[in-house]
């Protein structure tokens, strides 16, 4: 269901008192000229599924917690907040789930751009010919296809 902002938090306690009691995940969509936050709960009695969704702007986003409401916010606010730049009201939140970005932007926003490689790590890179066919004449992404990255990611 797509709602307005400001109808969060009382469709998020309408949703919970009418048995979706199960948060299943929340995450968020950058579509370059707004946010879209999305959270999806489940009632465990009947298997039916609701999605909350609805716009942030790209500057100064905000939602209020749901952690009253279903504890398993914790991790999906926290995420929220350090890949999406989005402020969760009403949480002190202050560890963080990674390292800090050297970057001003969130690093699952669209502005980001990869300054330097984190931990070591590159961006995964594919060669140019990638839709051509592979040793075995199969089409699309395959060992031949990707270059190799040597340096572990842990």
């Amino acid at each position: 269901m797509k709602i307005k902002s400001d109808q969060f938090r009382e469709t998020i306690e309408r949703l919970h008192d009418e048995g979706y009691t199960y948060l299943v995940k929340i995450t968020a969509v950058d579509w370059k000229d707004r946010l879209e936050a999305l959270y999806f709960l489940r009632d465990l009695s009947t298997g039916k599924e609701e999605t909350v969704r609805f716009d942030l702007p790209l500057k100064a986003p905000k939602v209020p917690t749901i952690i009253h409401l279903y504890m398993a916010a914790d991790w999906y606010e926290r995420e929220l907040s350090e890949m999406f730049g989005i402020e969760i009201l009403g949480r002190d939140a202050k560890r963080l789930l990674l390292e800090k970005w050297d970057g001003k932007d969130p690093p699952l926003r669209k502005a980001f751009e990869w300054s330097k490689p984190y931990q070591g790590m590159e961006p995964v890179k594919f060669a140019e010919k990638y839709n051509e066919p592979d040793k075995k004449g199969k089409k699309g992404a395959s060992r031949q296809n990707v270059i190799k990255i040597d340096k572990p990611f842990m």
